[in-house]
């Protein structure tokens, strides 16, 4: 009887000791994401953690910022790009586990405060009026050093012949978020941002927005992929976002969505959202 005591005994000290095992550490494994992806991936992220139990970690920011960070020892598990062509960098550096996967198609909008003297529309002819008239003061992009988001902004501004008398008058945002509130906070009178971000809830109220031609800009083919650091839960995320509902809300974001099959174009998907032009937003701070 004593042994079996003591067996119980020991039994009860190794099933305290389990309990107690802090968690590995890709429990919640960091994940790098670009910032146009932010009110989207919070809702899967959270979706993901009420399905399965299990969370990540999200930082937002740029994606050529991430690249960076990730080539020089950055802990993130899974990386979220805004343009497929940051994730074909990191390739280069054997940083990854394969080709990863076309995971959205993002669109680029004008946006201005709700009294700004800018005009919006698809053509960007009010924005043309008013550089013309003399009375822009400030516009804001993303930088285009390293934020796809900028990139296409510039692009757009070049080919409508906009930008040489423009940038005097550009406000940089380190990412496309930080841009998204320049240009409804009054600080500018307008602004390139992400589709995404226009038509966020937590953006109601401050701004309105139209969006812009897909054929004015190379496409925003969003590319993800897991890093050799990934572990389990990171790797379930990466499929938890290849899911119908993953994709059903990047799709309420603005988003097209791609063949998932990472070795073919992305092929869009996407329908203009009803209230494109109508709709009105305020931008988080801190982003």
């Amino acid at each position: 009887m004593k042994h079996w005591f003591k067996l119980v005994s020991v039994c009860v000290v190794l099933v305290s000791s389990l309990v107690s095992v802090p968690a590995r550490s890709d429990d919640v494994p960091p994940i790098a994401a670009a910032s146009n992806i932010k009110f989207a991936l919070d809702e899967i992220a959270n979706l993901f953690t009420q399905d399965t139990g299990r969370k990540v970690n999200v930082s937002y920011g740029s994606s050529g910022n991430f690249v960076a960070q990730i080539r020089h020892g950055a802990p993130f598990q899974l990386f979220l790009s805004a343009d497929e062509k940051y994730i074909h960098q990191l390739q280069k550096f054997d940083t990854s586990l394969d080709e990863g996967v076309l995971y959205a198609v993002g669109r680029l909008a004008i946006a201005a405060p709700k009294y700004s003297p800018l005009e919006l529309d698809p053509e960007l002819e009010g924005l043309k009026s008013l550089l013309k008239a003399g009375k822009l003061q400030r516009f804001a992009i993303a930088n285009p050093d390293h934020a796809p988001y900028g990139e296409r902004a510039r692009e757009v501004l070049q080919g409508l012949g906009l930008w040489d008398s423009l940038k005097s008058k550009l406000i940089y945002g380190e990412n496309v978020s930080q841009a998204a509130q320049f240009a409804v906070s009054g600080s500018t009178q307008g602004g390139l941002i992400a589709l995404s971000l226009a038509i966020a809830p937590q953006f109601q109220a401050m701004g309105h927005y139209r969006v812009i031609p897909e054929e004015l800009h190379t496409p925003l083919t969003q590319r993800m992929i897991l890093t050799k650091k990934a572990g389990e839960t990171a790797k379930a995320f990466y499929q938890y976002l290849q899911s119908d509902s993953a994709r059903q809300i990047f799709s309420d974001f603005g988003f097209g969505l791609p063949d998932l099959d990472a070795s073919k174009p992305a092929k869009s998907k996407s329908v203009e959202p009803e209230s494109v032009g109508s709709e009105q937003f305020q931008p988080e701070t801190g982003s």
